[in-house]
């Protein structure tokens, strides 16, 4: 009788025969495996599991620590547990809201009979040392598996309806939830075996609410550092004031509504809500004009919508008596033998430098003493600029509107007056949830937009996306994260129904992954969040929404 079975552990190319039904934590003792920080998950064979995992049969399994993206959500989903926990331990009837990352923690609300903001001082350290208490009595959490509708009705019973609902309205037949010392909870990834492994993690009183602190992901025995990030944290504020007058707090409502045939009236009112926004953007920026303002930045992240943002922008300030002219960073790149390069000796295109400053600000301080420049354009295929005889001069009412990731670095514009610069930052600022306890986050958002888009318009698939995703993360830490507070105004991209909408386009790219690439564990974690949301066809978009930039059927020429 064979019982043993053989595990490959690839981060050290050892083989061992290990007694059938060994959970990961066992199979880190015997083959005495330690990394440089806390390991949280694994992956086996290509996909991402618990510690507690339990082998029956051969497998590749690959251990992470938390400097890796994947390990790092594991342990703030287990902390976010434990933060549940504590909050219903002390305040019993109270409602546990983590809405969305920012400065450099987890966002969250505590409402106590329907109210906000009415946690006193004492109450939050007794959460914090409720916290403490539960990591220090390393308490496990218990991974149970029933029919969906059997945990709906636990849920249901337990006054968490936002859980009740998002499964009830997903196609699952079968679901799983968690416990944690008798509380219950549902996460749609893995947590740690036990509380015991979350041992770093404060929270502070934040802008009307509080910041769960968590572990930095380069040193991780320590504590990230706080950012304030207000105009960030308001631009979410508002949006959420918004989902909550339209009863959409949550993916579970958005799923009902689309169950009751009333997906195009969420589809009108986003688009509605968007476009005024446009507009009182425009209006804010026509009202700068008169004041002095000639030249308007705008920068976000990869795939937040950027273009269409600006093309929408021109036309409203066309309606506004104001004529827009364009200027693309990109096409200020120095040619490619000049581009520098990053730690890995690889061509750098995301650093500030692969741009001619001195050439661009040149330009447009010519433009600005009313002068006439001749506007150059970069060959992505040769690597060269070139000139097309494109010539620009302001007119009276002309505005400069300059876009592209270095847009709000001062850098940039240094020698342009504060007076004549309006800025704008860009991004997926994604508000709606998939449940009271688990946030969307932003760079999912932004990354199933690349992904869509890349597919559909630069031949790239699921793989190559994902392969470059991490060196794209990493650029925008460096690059555009800590310049985003620079801008004037913040514009949410975001829309409320669009990984619905996104859903039927990125599905079947993200399904071509091989079950054999590293790339896949990502990309079977991006295939289970997107199962959450019900499909809603994207036949109802108009033709300018900034969801067509990805998707396809714009009015607008990229």
């Amino acid at each position: 009788m064979i019982d043993t079975v053989e595990i490959h552990l690839k981060n050290t190319g050892q083989r061992k025969h290990v007694p059938i039904g060994s959970t990961l934590v066992d199979i880190i003792k015997i083959f005495d495996f330690k990394m440089p920080y806390l390991i949280t998950n694994a992956k086996v064979n290509n996909r991402t599991e618990s510690l507690a995992y339990k082998v029956y049969r051969p497998k590749l399994v690959e251990f992470v620590d938390i400097t890796s993206q994947s390990a790092m959500r594991t342990y703030v989903r287990s902390l976010c547990f434990i933060l549940a926990k504590a909050v219903n331990d002390v305040l019993p009837h109270a409602t546990t809201y983590i809405e969305h990352a920012v400065s450099k923690g987890y966002f969250f609300h505590i409402e106590i009979d329907g109210e906000l903001g009415k946690v006193t001082p004492n109450q939050l350290n007794e959460i914090r040392e409720k916290m403490h208490q539960i990591v220090a009595a390393d308490l496990p959490f218990i991974s149970k598996e029933k029919e969906t509708v059997e945990v709906v009705k636990l849920f249901r019973e337990n006054r968490m309806e936002d859980k009740a609902l998002l499964l009830e309205t997903s196609d699952f037949l079968y679901s799983r939830y968690f416990l944690l010392d008798g509380y219950m909870n549902h996460f749609y990834g893995c947590l740690t075996p036990s509380t015991g492994y979350i041992n770093i993690f404060d929270i502070m009183q934040y802008n009307g609410g509080y910041l769960l602190m968590i572990p930095n992901r380069e040193t991780p025995d320590r504590l990230e550092s706080f950012v304030r990030q207000d105009k960030l944290l308001n631009v979410y504020r508002e949006d959420l004031e918004f989902l909550k007058l339209t009863s959409l707090d949550n993916v579970g409502d958005l799923n009902r509504i689309k169950r009751n045939n009333r997906i195009s009236e969420v589809i009108q009112v986003a688009e509605a809500y968007q476009a005024k926004q446009i507009g009182d953007i425009a209006s804010q920026i026509t009202e700068r004009y008169k004041e002095g303002v000639r030249v308007i930045l705008i920068s976000g992240p990869s795939s937040s919508g950027k273009t269409t943002f600006k093309k929408r922008l021109e036309i409203q300030l066309l309606v506004n008596k104001l004529k827009p002219v364009g200027i693309s960073l990109d096409d200020y790149f120095v040619n490619r033998e000049e581009t520098p390069k990053d730690e890995n000796g690889e061509l750098d295109y995301e650093s500030l430098y692969s741009l001619d400053l001195p050439l661009f600000e040149e330009n447009m301080l010519a433009l600005m003493q009313g002068m006439e420049v001749e506007q150059p354009s970069y060959n992505f295929s040769t690597g060269k600029r070139e000139y097309k005889d494109n010539r620009l001069k302001i007119d009276p009412n002309t505005v400069l509107i300059v876009e592209g990731i270095h847009a709000l670095n001062p850098e940039l514009t240094a020698n342009i007056p504060d007076e004549k610069k309006f800025m704008v930052y860009v991004s997926a600022l994604t508000s709606i949830s998939l449940d009271n306890h688990n946030w969307i986050p932003a760079s999912d958002n932004r990354l199933l937009r690349r992904m869509t888009r890349d597919y559909r318009y630069r031949s790239y698939s699921a793989m190559d996306t994902l392969s470059r995703w991490k060196s794209v993360r990493r650029g925008e830490d460096k690059w555009i994260f800590p310049y985003q507070e620079n801008a004037d105004v913040m514009f949410n991209s975001a829309m409320i129904y669009e990984l619905g909408a996104i859903r039927r386009h990125v599905e079947p790219i993200l399904q071509q992954v091989p079950r054999t690439a590293p790339e896949y564990a990502e990309a079977y974690r991006l295939l289970k969040f997107l199962s959450y949301f019900n499909y809603i066809t994207d036949r109802e978009l108009p033709p300018t929404s900034l969801l067509r930039e990805f998707v396809g059927g714009s009015s607008f020429r990229y």
